[in-house]
């Protein structure tokens, strides 16, 4: 089930695979400790992502539901080219943004820092971030902490900053791997009119969440991934209610 929103397409992935390797360290034996040369290390090969097909259109948010391990974070990452493909292809009309909780920061600098260093990544000259500075600190919330180390913040304190930052230049894509999940209901707020000004200047959104009402509540269609599959794709309310009776019937989380 899926009915297109009739945009452009700014991301079109096709056939995609996603495959890495997962090493196991041997536990050594007599003989493994006095053998020449180096034990050899087994892996598994996961496979994350297998066989996704969809589209991506300007002036939509789209929602990337699933159980933890159904592959949406390593389909986000490939998305962006953080991770290659084994076969398909992803093609956008620009480089999404990633923005996810477990991004990485500079944990010995303090916010305020992070604030510029995040700002010319994202092409913003110095003189435009520290015109900006005040603004991204207070739509964060985080200002009686903006000058302590990162690494004195918690998980969430980290995702509101980063969101803040991420979004003081509005990105053609975004996509987002659960960092709405963090913070209070006036961050929650914030974040989501952000996102409706991102997808109103026909940009894109893909949010990752299991937050089922704000997926239900600010994304024009759903992708249920499982496993690494595609599920189904299309109206929130019909994906959503099949995605909750799957885990209702098996207890999956």
């Amino acid at each position: 089930m899926d009915e297109a929103t009739g945009g452009s397409v700014t991301v079109q992935v096709r056939d995609a695979h996603v495959y890495y390797r997962v090493y196991e360290d041997p536990v050594p034996g007599l003989k493994q400790i006095f053998a020449e040369g180096q034990m050899r290390r087994r892996y598994r090969t996961i496979r994350a992502v297998r066989g996704i097909s969809l589209d991506l259109h300007e002036s939509e948010t789209l929602g990337l539901i699933g159980a933890n391990g159904a592959g949406k974070t390593t389909l986000l990452s490939a998305m962006t080219g953080l991770l290659p493909l084994e076969s398909g292809s992803i093609l956008g009309r620009s480089r999404p943004s990633l923005l996810g909780v477990s991004s990485a920061l500079r944990p010995a600098l303090s916010g305020r820092r992070n604030i510029l260093i995040g700002g010319l990544a994202l092409g913003l000259s110095r003189a435009e971030i520290e015109s900006r500075v005040d603004e991204i600190i207070d739509f964060s919330g985080l200002r009686e902490a903006i000058d302590r180390p990162m690494r004195t913040y918690s998980s969430g304190m980290r995702a509101r900053l980063h969101f803040s930052i991420a979004t003081a230049r509005i990105p053609e894509i975004l996509l987002i791997d659960e960092a709405l999940a963090v913070g209070d209901e006036e961050f929650r707020h914030r974040s989501a009119q952000r996102i409706a000004e991102i997808t109103s200047a026909a940009g894109s959104v893909v949010l990752g969440t299991h937050v089922m009402p704000e997926i239900e509540k600010h994304c024009d269609r759903v992708a249920w991934m499982d496993n690494g599959v595609l599920k189904a794709l299309g109206d929130p309310s019909e994906v959503i209610a099949a995605y909750l009776s799957t885990v209702s019937r098996t207890g999956a989380s």
